[in-house]
């Protein structure tokens, strides 16, 4: 036993008024002074969770009487009274009541702010005034909070393929601090960052936010992002879902498909049909334009769902009626998916040349580009064989003219003449073969006493262009009989014939 604390305050002032309560009007207080119980507290430490209820243990021995109990969150100045037989609690009954032994209390629904030491007291009066029994040592009550309900969320507009989208995982309300977090995108682990983690205000609690960065496939439709958190309080993970298709936009391609298709006979009924293919969201609107004028089309649209979560739907076909006056106009399906920016795809209307009709109906064969490549090769490997050949002709008549040449032809000898004597220097007849060339200054020759010069030019003046000179050097002509001079042998030639009397 100890006496009620003394020491001055505030705080001692409701342990007081307490004790004094009780006692009013307790008969045989003073009778049993002299008896000595103790009090029994066997719980040293509890961990509750917020939310649930708390119960203390306490028990009083060698009691044949009824006596004063309460319970005290704190000691000494500190403390605060949490329950007693005379007052009012409504988080707090007792678990046996009207017992002098058993004075357990049940607290419900518990809070943060319950954590504490808690004593259970019993108050009796003694000669010395008013005594306070206690165990030796309270109940430490740790109360600890879950994590609220995970809330995930992503971003808040869509992305393409391709591109990049966060995923938030939050919570608050949990204590102690110690939480982790776990990623999983199809129950496949992901990577990410520690999670953050700030304490609230005005509260002994936490909050914790975690992040998770992906990059979104064409076939995320039907995938799934799972935010997993552990935390002391938790016997199993709490788990949170994020659906990846809230984040996904896959546009659609669109394909216009004429049949038959064009050059078509004239007044024949062409169908055009608007085909889209894999899209998500399935939000889409098809628009027809005929040469960007819209088009009144009644809308038949055929929705359907791929496996892959996807959608495709075809839209027509419309009826166009292959006219003179509509040759090469254009069809547009305009597609506007999800909001997002139209989508334009168009074919053209041509309509066939009666006077080709029959050879536009021939059916060409698949190999026809093959025969084009051929043809291509083959006429360009003649096309350079000519080249080479008219090449080989020019450079051998340069050749022939390049080179001029002069021949001196010896008279022809009769059997039947006397035999002369041959001189080598005495020529009758001389064939002249030159190139004509242009020539504006004679050229001159070193005479020798054994040469003579002669300059011979055609008795008709010819052009400037068309010029012939022959100069004639170490050549001594002899009297003889006149003969034919012989022909030329070349084309290209000039023949002269001189006879010199001698001196």
């Amino acid at each position: 036993m100890e006496p009620l604390p003394r020491s001055p305050g505030r705080a001692a002032w409701p342990l007081t008024c307490l004790v004094l309560l009780s006692l009013h009007g307790w008969p045989g207080a003073d009778a049993q002074a002299g008896q000595d119980s103790e009090v029994h507290q066997p719980q040293d430490k509890v961990v509750v969770i917020a939310g649930e209820t708390l119960n203390l243990t306490c028990t009083v021995s060698n009691s044949s009487y009824a006596a004063p109990v309460a319970w005290l969150k704190g000691w000494g100045s500190g403390n605060k009274t949490v329950y007693d037989q005379k007052g009012s609690f409504p988080r707090v009954t007792r678990v046996v009541s009207e017992s002098n032994t058993d004075f357990s209390i049940l607290i419900r629904d518990v809070r943060l702010e319950d954590t504490g030491t808690y004593y259970c007291v019993r108050f009796r009066k003694s000669v010395r005034g008013v005594e306070v029994l206690r165990p030796e040592k309270g109940t430490e009550v740790s109360v600890q909070a879950k994590p609220t309900h995970l809330v995930v969320s992503g971003p808040s507009h869509r992305a393409r393929p391709g591109q990049s989208v966060s995923v938030t995982c939050t919570a608050g309300g949990f204590f102690p601090q110690d939480i982790s977090v776990r990623w999983l995108k199809d129950e496949a682990p992901v990577s990410a960052q520690q999670p953050h983690i700030t304490p609230e205000q005005m509260k002994p609690s936490y909050n914790m936010s975690s992040t998770v960065t992906l990059t979104l496939r064409k076939d995320d439709v039907n995938s799934q992002v799972a935010c997993e958190v552990q935390h002391p309080t938790l016997t199993a993970p709490l788990r949170g879902i994020y659906e990846l298709r809230e984040a996904l936009r896959v546009p659609p391609s669109v394909r216009v498909v004429a049949d038959p298709p064009s050059p078509v006979e004239v007044n024949k009924t062409v169908n055009f049909t608007c085909h889209v293919k894999e899209f998500y969201p399935k939000g889409v609107n098809i628009t027809w334009l005929e040469n960007r004028m819209e088009m009144k089309v009644e809308k038949i649209l055929q929705l359907v769902e791929t496996p892959q979560g996807l959608f495709e739907l075809s839209s027509g076909p419309v009826e166009v009626n292959a006219t003179e006056e509509k040759n090469g106009s254009v069809f547009t399906c305009r597609v506007v998916h999800d909001a997002q920016d139209p989508i334009n795809e168009t074919a053209t209307l041509w309509i066939a040349d009666p006077t080709r009709e029959g050879l536009s109906n021939m059916a060409l064969p698949d190999n026809l580009p093959h025969i084009y490549i051929v043809v291509g090769v083959v006429c360009t490997v003649l096309a350079l064989l000519v080249a080479a050949i008219l090449y080989l002709i020019w450079a051998k008549q340069s050749k022939g003219k390049s080179s001029p040449s002069a021949r001196l032809h010896e008279p022809e000898k009769s059997s039947e003449g006397p035999t002369q004597d041959s001189d080598p220097n005495n020529l009758t007849y001389a064939d002249l073969n030159f190139e004509k060339e242009r020539k504006t200054i004679r050229r001159m020759v070193e005479m020798s006493q054994q040469s003579e010069y002669a300059c011979i030019q055609t008795s008709q003046a010819p052009a400037s262009d068309d010029l012939t000179y022959a100069d004639l050097d170490m050549v001594h002509l002899s009297k003889a009989p006149k003969r034919p001079a012989p022909r030329p042998e070349e084309a290209g030639s000039e023949y002269a014939s001189v006879q010199v009397t001698q001196k």
